[in-house]
This record gives structure tokens, sequence and C-alpha cells, in this order.
């Protein structure tokens, strides 16, 4: 969504996901390389890595000493709030697989609840116009975006009129090694990549590391992934179990019983950010405030169930068998059911 054009931004924010090109940025702000930030605003989904959270706390200093506040922000605790059978299940892209052997996997809107939802409330917030007062046309804020050249292909327009997103590292001609090298060069060179502990994006090598060398956070990701065998805790409270079962690793058995098979020269590639997701586009969840909307309970019923991708048909719950959804042209958003 485009701006006015005679609009100037008011606030100058980076999104800080506390990977690599987004440490990149705000080092280079720091350093008075690039133009300073109002705030960095880190979306805390609960459940990062425990590297990231220590990552995080270094760079808070460094941004400290630079006059740039962060900000951390968020609307829950993604574990806990997905096998809590009170609360509403944003869908994890959690693989899955049917009874009688279909594959296919859940719809992700994990990152548009957890990251992309509470980063619009907090800009909105800071520019004085909260959910769900409308913001002026003339009202807009720069939003700073950690995406390098060789990953030009994820860098897109904000789809909110008062947020202009700007990509410095495009502008520098910067790769994503030539990050590491920067950060390499103050002291940075161990910038974990930012993802929930549980993200079923992980990649055997990731997989196997926690198991070696993090075995608390192995131990939670595997206790996670029997916990979410059965579905959504909420559909199951309710009364509509899934036919079939969920699981994090893509061979669909438990994540203490997958062979992993890591690949002998790891490539660390792009974490998890709010717009930045390497993987699959974010489910829009609109531009809302802090207070999820309260659902009818067909709404609930509707949201908590898991919508997977057309090309692996996999199980509805069975009170309501719900069909496969119709294809969607590649590049569209699925939006969620309200």
């Amino acid at each position: 969504m485009t701006t006015q054009p005679n609009a100037r931004p008011t606030f100058r924010f980076l999104s800080l996901g506390a990977g690599v090109q987004s440490s990149a940025l705000l080092l280079l702000a720091a350093r008075g390389r690039i133009r300073g930030f109002d705030a960095a605003i880190f979306a805390d989904t609960g459940w990062e890595p425990l590297a990231v959270y220590r990552h995080l706390h270094r760079l808070t200093r460094i941004a400290d000493a630079a006059g740039i506040p962060v900000v951390r922000v968020s609307r829950g605790h993604i574990r806990r709030d997905a096998l809590d059978p009170a609360h509403r299940f944003a869908s994890m892209p959690l693989f899955t697989l049917g009874p009688a052997g279909e594959r296919g996997m859940a719809r992700r809107q994990c990152t548009s609840e957890y990251k992309i939802r509470p980063i619009k409330a907090e800009v909105r917030r800071r520019l004085g116009y909260p959910h769900p007062r409308r913001v002026p046309a003339w009202v807009v804020a720069e939003m700073a975006i950690g995406i390098s050249v060789d990953e030009v292909m994820r860098a897109r327009d904000s789809d909110v009129r008062y947020m202009r997103n700007t990509f410095p590292l495009l502008d520098l001609g910067w790769r994503r090694d030539d990050c590491v090298a920067f950060l390499t060069a103050h002291g940075l060179g161990d910038t974990p990549k930012s993802s929930c502990v549980g993200c079923p994006f992980h990649d055997d090598g990731f997989w196997a590391d926690l198991k070696a060398n993090h075995p608390l956070e192995w131990a939670d990701a595997v206790a996670f992934d029997k916990a979410i065998r059965n579905g959504s805790a909420r559909a199951n409270a309710d009364g509509h179990p899934l036919r079939g079962s969920f699981y994090l690793h893509p061979s669909r058995v438990p994540l203490d019983q997958a062979v992993l098979r890591p690949r002998s020269r790891r490539v660390d590639g792009p974490g998890c950010g709010p717009w930045t997701c390497p993987h699959t586009p974010p489910v829009d969840t609109g531009d809302a405030g802090d207070i999820q909307p309260t659902a009818s309970p067909a709404a609930t019923d509707a949201a908590d169930r898991p919508v997977v991708a057309p090309s692996s048909p996999v199980p509805a719950h069975t009170s309501a068998p719900t069909p496969a959804p119709a294809p969607v042209p590649a590049g569209a958003v699925r939006r969620e059911v309200a």
C-alpha cells in the first residue's frame, strides 16, 4: 500500500529481529554509518533461543549508548498460548499426517500474530493513533527492514498507509556476508539466527545442534512436539479433535525419533523476521491493536482449525469436515477466517 506522496515520515524505526541483518542495521546506526532510529522494535514471541535473548541484551547496551531505545513488544507467549485450551490458536506451519497417510502443512499465522501485529500496534501508539483511531494520511513512519541484496526478492511495500518500508542494506549494496563481516569486526560474529525454538522450518542442522549442545531447549522442543500431536488445544477442548497428527519435523515422526541428517557444511540461512520469513508469505491478520477482538463461537472455532496447503490435503476436524481450500496463485496471501 502506498503512502501519500507529500507525507514526510514522522518517525524512523527499525524492525529488530536480532538476527544477522537487523543486528547489522542497528550497529550501523549506532556507529553513525547510516541515519539513526527513533526506536528499534523487537517483537518477542517468548520462545526465542536463549542465544537470541543474550544477543538482544548486547544489542540493547550498544543501542542505549547511541541513544536508540530498544523496545520489546509482545502479544503473548507462543508456546504457552498454543497449548492453552482457553487461547485462540494462531496456526503454526506444522507438518501434518492424515489418517490415510495424507501429507500436508498447516497455514502460517504465527508471524503475523506474534510479530507483525504487535509492531504495528507500537508504531500506531508512537504516532499517537492507537487502534482503533484512524491514522491520517499525512502521518507516516519509516520502518527499516534488514533485507540484504542476496534476498532482494523478499523486499516489499508495507500493507498499511502509515508505515513506509525502507531497506538500508539494499541502498548500501550489502549481502548477508557483508553483514557478518561487519558484525565480526565489532565483536558480534556469533550473532545467532532469530526464530522460535520450535519452528517447523528448522533444518536438520539446527535440530542436531540443539540436541547436542542445548539439551534443555531440545527437551522443550521435544515436549512441545508431543503436546501438539493431536492438534489445537483450543479445538480439542471444544470437542473438535484433529483427524490425523501434527509434527515439528518434516519426516512426520516424533522429533526425538527423527533421523537427523545435517549437511556436512552447514549453510546458515536467514532467520524469521516480521516481514522477512524466508519460507512462505504470512497470513495477513490485518491492522489491529493490542487486544484481540472477541469472535463469535462459530468464528472462533473456524479460526482454530488448521488450514493446509492446497497441494497436500490434510484432515479437518471430525465434527465439521472442512474441504481443502482452493488453490491460491503464487505470491497471493490467504486471509485468516474471521
